[in-house]
């Protein structure tokens, strides 16, 4: 080994809390930065590649055929903003479709397929034009008695078999001979022109749809703009719905940006603390080695060699943690990615090569940089300057700070302590920067958990979670959903009688019931998760269901609306939708837009009264019951059971709703990232603390030999960093705050949803108090070690070190 690297070598081994510290830094750094790019890389360019390959349109326009005919449609194409159209197609929306009874999967005969919306192109399967349809198996339909399915559908339709719309007269029915789609769902069943005629000769409402292209259409506001100016171009109120690119963009790929923002929050976060630890170490290295670097000079080193020796016993700690760091964002991605991948159609679920050579090579080169900026100042600094340099502070540095802190009403081993940063203030900064990166991380993180349980919390609250619910007794043990709504076979319950029934129990406090009503909403997003309509009886205040806007619906006709189907459709407040129940139209005014996830993406509550008053049928599913404070679950059921068992009803223990797994999976990643951020703030103050004692150690022996105890040299070496402490957390709770603030709602729009005040702000005086004491416990828990160490050291030993 060359004299170069046994200095090297040597100088890694004498200081090992620093290379574990530096090593640490760039672990997390690279492993939030890994992550957060590749995430961003791997969920968006499959979508982007579709999209431009099947030239995807940027808005597919539904017209209401009875207020624009299909010339008028098409004048649109001409609209403000608009560089390339397609259409006019027919299109038929909300129908709902039964597996055929010729389904060798007998389970499957009969089964509600849930509403579909079918349309007719004269270029199926055509490789030019906009919107261009692929098909994943079989073959584009090619009579009147074919249909092919979004691939979606290969778990409940039978291939060969028939589809059956059963929601029409005469229930006409089809042959599934394939399966495929557009990019940006801008329909789910395709048709011939002859196929498409059967429907509306069935009774089916035919629409008119147009897919444009427009020159600035990257964000929710350029299409709510282009929306509007295709609008303004039709007859008035012709629009029905609207379907944008964004909007499938988002069902395929929010899950998975979510976790961008907080990563990229964290990878920032770990990469200036990188910078910062490392210029600390090697910083440190050099001021206390400047009698070292003179003898390495004497002995003929270069001023090149010098600084490459600083620089290396940087980068070997460093390069360790970069490599464990992309290694560890790699193994991470693959479960989250594998979501996103398989609902795009990809083939690979992990992070791309690129990533995982550019974020460790640009690690290195600023862990590089910044290491080599005081390793230069150690290979200029003259050989006899350096062998003669002593290591204390200038005389007289921080003596007016002593003067101040020995007048405070403290211990004089604390008033040492207090005054000892006024001695090297930019070592304090140091230290203070350090805990201020740690606190800034900290108060960042226990904000997303914080927002992360209460999402969980209201994600929960809602329909799903009861002190009791009752069904009906057909379907006690049968998997929820297996009949869709409007399956005959699917138990419903007679509201009004179980309503009385538990009305009459004793310990009810309060009860309302639900259903799936089976009907869907015109113009909503045809892609996904159906639409569904929820007809709700009885008094649900006490569910802690939230309102982002509006009230609450008080009257038949009157809805609320969920978020995401607001946001992807375009719904305010005042504005009226339109609900189908086989084939049935009921136009309803929105009240209110209300954040629950538990029931689905895309959702409108009524009361049932509205579908009654309508003549159409309010399914009532599930009684939700909430008992009184002082009566137990199971006398209550006792009670219940004799007055359910004649209505054909049971009641049943909550569920506890089902755990959002992605919520828990982020909740987790923070939680670690958290930790490590922690783990190396508090490793960087350990670090300055023992140069600082090591210089000191003179200085600590007088102390000693005048008669300062072990417990009054711990008091002082902790009380030296505790006022850092506490300005670098009154500081940086503040940024971290911020931090979480700029970080949620770019995580609630990925998901297409705006997070509720109960969401958005969880930091409260019982939350902030402790925080501001982070910063202190962090200093603490860095300068605990050495300040043991000094306080072991015999006086002794302490004189006879220079």
């Amino acid at each position: 080994m060359s004299a170069l690297g046994k200095v090297v070598r040597s100088g890694v081994g004498r200081r090992r809390i620093q290379s574990i510290v530096m090593a640490l830094t760039t672990f997390a750094a690279v492993t939030s930065s890994v992550l957060s790019l590749g995430l961003l890389a791997v969920v968006q360019a499959p979508f982007d590649h579709a999209f431009s390959a099947r030239n995807g349109a940027h808005l597919a326009v539904q017209f209401d055929g009875s207020k624009a005919t299909a010339a008028q449609a098409a004048a649109t194409a001409h609209a403000a903003g608009v560089t390339e159209a397609a259409g006019p197609y027919p299109i038929a929306a909300a129908l709902d479709t039964t597996v055929g009874t010729d389904c060798p999967k007998k389970d499957f005969a009969g089964h509600d397929n849930g509403p579909v919306t079918v349309t007719t192109r004269p270029d199926l399967g055509s490789t030019s034009g906009m919107d261009q349809l692929v098909l994943a198996r079989g073959r584009w339909p090619a009579s009147p008695g074919e249909i092919a399915l979004p691939w979606q559908h290969y778990a409940t339709v039978c291939f060969g078999d028939s589809v059956v719309f059963s929601s029409l007269p005469g229930k006409p029915s089809f042959k599934v001979v394939g399966f495929g789609g557009s990019v940006t769902n801008s329909a789910t069943a395709f048709a011939t022109a002859d196929g498409f005629a059967r429907l509306t000769a069935a009774g089916a409402k035919s629409a008119v749809q147009m897919l444009y292209r427009f020159a600035k259409a990257g964000t929710d506001a350029d299409i709510a703009t282009d929306k509007q100016a295709v609008a303004a171009a039709a007859p008035a109120g012709a629009v029905e719905g609207a379907q944008s690119y964004l909007t499938a963009e988002e069902q395929a790929t929010g899950n998975a940006k979510a976790f961008v923002p907080f990563l990229t929050g964290f990878g920032i976060l770990g990469l200036l603390m990188s910078v910062l630890i490392i210029a600390i170490v090697v910083s440190g290295a050099v001021a206390s080695g400047i009698r070292r670097i003179g003898i390495l000079k004497s002995l003929g080193f270069t001023p090149s060699q010098v600084a490459r020796a600083y620089t290396a016993q940087a980068m070997i700690p460093a390069t360790l943690g970069v490599v464990l760091g992309t290694v560890f964002g790699n193994l991470l991605a693959v479960p989250i990615l594998d979501g996103a991948t398989k609902q795009l159609g990809a083939a690979s679920a992990t992070i791309p090569l690129w990533v995982s050579a550019v974020v460790p090579l640009g690690t290195l080169l600023i862990v590089g940089t910044t290491a080599l900026i005081p390793a230069l100042r150690a290979g200029r600094m003259p050989t006899v300057q350096a062998l003669v340099a002593g290591r204390a502070p200038r005389a007289g540095a921080g003596r007016t700070a002593q003067r101040l802190a020995s007048r405070l009403p403290l211990p004089r081993a604390m008033s040492l302590g207090l005054a000892q940063p006024f001695a090297r203030p930019a070592r304090a900064v140091l230290v203070g920067a350090a805990v201020l990166f740690g606190v800034v991380s900290v108060t960042f993180a226990v904000g997303l958990g914080s927002a992360f349980n209460k999402y969980l919390d209201t994600s929960t609250s809602g329909f799903n979670v009861a002190s009791k619910f009752v069904i009906p007794t057909a379907d006690v043990g049968v998997p929820w959903g297996r009949y869709g709504p409007n399956d005959p076979r699917r138990p419903h319950l007679d509201a009004a009688k179980v309503a009385a029934a538990l009305a009459r129990t004793p310990g009810t406090k309060a009860a309302f019931g639900w259903g799936e009503s089976g009907a869907t909403i015109v113009g909503a997003p045809p892609g996904g998760e159906p639409p569904k309509v929820f007809t709700v009886t009885g008094d649900f205040t006490w569910t802690n269901l939230e309102l982002l806007s509006g009230r609450w619906f008080s009257a038949p006709g009157e809805a609320v609306v969920g978020d995401k189907l607001a946001a992807a459709v375009g719904i305010h407040v005042g504005d009226n939708v339109t609900v189908v129940q086989q084939n049935k139209q009921l136009p309803l005014k929105v009240v209110g837009i209300n954040f629950d996830t538990n029931v689905g993406d895309y959702t409108i509550m009524t009361d049932a009264a509205t579908f009654t008053a309508a003549g159409l049928a309010p399914h009532i599913e599930q009684f939700n019951v909430e008992l009184a404070g002082n009566v137990s679950g199971s006398d209550w059921s006792t009670s219940a059971a004799a007055a359910l068992t004649p209505l054909n009803a049971s009641a049943q223990p909550s569920s506890g709703g089902d755990k959002n797994i992605v919520v828990i999976t982020m909740g987790a990643l923070v939680a670690t990232l958290t930790l490590m951020m922690m783990a190396v703030a508090a490793l960087g103050v350990l670090s300055m603390v023992v140069q600082d004692t090591r210089e000191r150690v003179h200085d600590l022996g007088i102390f000693k030999a005048l008669g300062m105890t072990p417990k009054q040299t711990i008091a002082m070496v902790l009380t030296s960093v505790s006022l850092t402490g506490l300005i670098a957390g009154l500081i940086g709770v503040p940024l971290g705050v911020a931090v979480e603030k700029a970080t949620l709602t770019p995580m609630g729009n990925a998901i297409g949803r705006h997070l509720p005040p109960s969401v958005s702000h969880t930091y409260t005086a019982a939350l902030l108090i402790p925080l501001l004491a982070g910063g202190i416990v962090i200093a603490l828990l860095g300068a605990l070690p050495p300040a043991g160490w000094a306080a072991r050291t015999r006086t002794a030993t302490a004189l006879r070190t220079e």
